[in-house]
């Protein structure tokens, strides 16, 4: 996948993860401050518009930039400062490639929920996004060159996030409800979970997936 690939299929990602903004911001509400679906749809506008100038030539890691810079600019929400971050943690993996596929999907899932965790102060178990992202992040790396990469990655994150479910917060406003977050679905987990939904079903067999021939 080159740069033009990629933010072609970004943006179609992106359209159909906006379609689940009120199922985000519902979640947000029972556990947080329910802005969510609004950091979503805001965000998500942006990178648009930032992909939508972004000269043809660029890298996959450009391609990242633009859309980390455009996502945190649109909200000043924890939310978009964490995920812009981890934008620019993935984006450091693949350097200057020019084209990326296989492995270096995974390195840059697994990069990116690795900064939220150090930037969060959270891991797995903590009832947050990360009980989605590594769990989807270790599939992408484990899977091998005849399986649905995608696939894979989607069936652990939602299983991160049924199993997060019976979890307590532990980080940020949901963890002031302590044991009454227990049975409450973590949002962010969702929106992962949505995210990558909406990646599989907008984009083409060949974007789709990670399996494939390295860059070398």
């Amino acid at each position: 996948m080159n740069g033009i690939e990629l933010s072609i299929a970004v943006r179609n990602c992106l359209r159909e993860f906006t379609t689940h903004s009120d199922e985000l911001g519902e979640l947000d509400r029972a556990l947080g401050d329910g802005d969510l679906g609004i950091t979503v749809s805001l965000g998500a506008a942006a990178v648009e518009e930032a992909l939508a100038v972004l000269p043809d030539g660029a890298t996959p890691a450009e391609v990242v930039l633009a859309c980390a810079k455009a996502f945190a600019n649109a909200n000043p929400s924890t939310m978009a400062a964490l995920v812009a971050g981890a934008l620019l943690a993935g984006s450091r993996v693949w350097g200057k490639a020019e084209s990326i596929a296989g492995e270096q999907i995974g390195q840059f899932a697994l990069a990116a929920a690795e900064s939220i965790s150090q930037r969060g102060k959270s891991q797995v178990g903590d009832k947050t996004i990360l009980d989605a992202m590594f769990p989807a992040a270790e599939a992408l790396l484990n899977a091998a060159p005849e399986e649905d990469a995608l696939g894979s990655a989607i069936t652990a994150a939602e299983n991160g996030v049924i199993a997060s479910k019976e979890l307590q917060s532990r980080r940020g406003r949901a963890s002031w409800l302590q044991e009454r977050s227990i049975g409450l679905q973590d949002p962010g987990a969702t929106a992962f979970l949505r995210f990558l939904q909406s990646w599989q079903s907008t984009n083409t067999p060949a974007i789709a997936t990670t399996t494939g021939e390295q860059t070398k």
